[in-house]
């Protein structure tokens, strides 16, 4: 026989009111790991630049919120991959895909950082400055 006062848990009770709706990662890019016109590996220090011309993201239908969000902060400011998966609270590897979907449509660019190989050895620069000194 059951008891009268107990209640069975409200269906939402294991639910957080302030969370929001959740959205699994692999649901923002379709299931998809990589992005498949963006050639070039978008590494952590990558930075994104938003294209002059992107305009108001907000506009397009065609972009998720995650999207509009990358060019809008892009727009503001270049941000690596590594900032905009900090900022967004998203996995890298997501923001990666969405990067790639925006480089696509050309809505930013990415522009990687100089390898250390090509960057000017130490002992010229101070060379140079001790020239300047000189002088």
């Amino acid at each position: 026989m059951s008891d009268p006062t107990h209640q069975a848990p409200h269906p939402h009770h294991y639910f957080d009111a302030d969370a929001g709706p959740v959205v699994r990662p692999y649901a923002m890019t379709r299931g998809r790991t990589s992005s498949t016109t963006v050639h070039h590996r978008l590494d952590l220090i990558a930075l994104v630049v938003a294209e002059p011309d992107a305009g108001h993201p907000a506009h397009d239908q065609s972009l998720s919120p995650e999207h509009v969000e990358i060019v809008e902060r892009c727009l503001e400011s270049s941000q690596s991959i590594a900032e905009l998966a900090a900022g967004l609270d998203l996995p890298v590897g997501v923001v990666r895909v969405l990067v790639g979907d925006l480089v696509e449509d050309s809505l930013v660019h990415v522009t990687r950082p100089v390898p250390p190989a090509e960057l000017p050895d130490v002992s010229i620069l101070r060379e140079v400055i001790n020239g300047l000194r000189a002088l």
